[in-house]
């Protein structure tokens, strides 16, 4: 089974939470040497003129805001978060070297990208929006 094919069931009607929640979609980058990715890759990879601003995050950022539980969540927040565990599961077991990339200034793409078995390089995109 594809790593698009594992990860569609589990994004499916699933949304990241910002000032605008958006959904989240499965990506392929043909990127695949072994070395980590320059934020120069990721402009060049998604066509980007020199302006845009890209940069580099914690992995650890991407998940945070969505595997974290507070107190006050209720049902529908728990099954929200449930699901972003099952989905960095599948990710966690399916991609090494992750990394996490911020295109843009205030309605940003934000990419995890990392490697699978294959060499070659996939993850998800989705898009936050910070004012």
């Amino acid at each position: 089974m594809s790593f698009t094919d594992q990860i569609n069931p589990l994004v499916t009607g699933l949304f990241y939470p910002s000032e605008s929640d958006e959904p989240l979609d499965a990506v392929a980058c043909y990127l695949k040497q072994e070395e980590l990715l320059t934020t120069s890759q990721i402009k060049d990879w998604q066509m980007l003129p020199p302006s845009v601003y890209v940069e580099e995050v914690p992995v650890a950022d991407f998940w945070e805001p969505v595997l974290t539980e507070h107190d006050w969540y209720g049902d529908e927040e728990k099954a929200r978060t449930a699901q972003f565990q099952q989905l960095k599961a599948v990710i966690d077991s399916q991609l090494t070297t992750q990394q996490v990339f911020r295109v843009g200034e205030y309605e940003i793409d934000v990419y995890l990208l990392g490697r699978l078995s294959t060499g070659d390089r996939a993850g998800l995109k989705t898009k936050i929006v910070e004012t």
